[in-house]
């Protein structure tokens, strides 16, 4: 199933994660932002559980920033797993 969600505090406008029914993320799209530093976080967690990459993203910051990409994906991560 594809979600999409609006980040805050973040150069990024969107996210959009794909995660199968056995909640293994199957695809990441971060529209807006550090273009690079996105298709390599999207490699990383393409084909890892949602679970461990919320666990493992969450509280993340960027700079003087208190949330970053990372951290904003692992709390869209958190809403949508809570959802069931």
């Amino acid at each position: 199933m594809t979600y999409s969600f609006r980040p805050w505090g973040i150069c990024a406008q969107e996210i959009i994660v794909d995660i199968d029914e056995l909640g293994v993320i199957q695809d990441l799209r971060i529209v807006g932002g550090c273009d690079g530093n996105h298709k390599g976080l999207a490699a990383l967690v393409k084909g890892m559980r949602a679970q461990e990459a919320m666990e493992r993203l969450k509280g993340i910051s960027c700079g003087p920033r208190p949330t970053s990409c990372p951290d904003q994906l692992a709390q869209g991560l958190e809403k949508i797993l809570a959802k069931g």
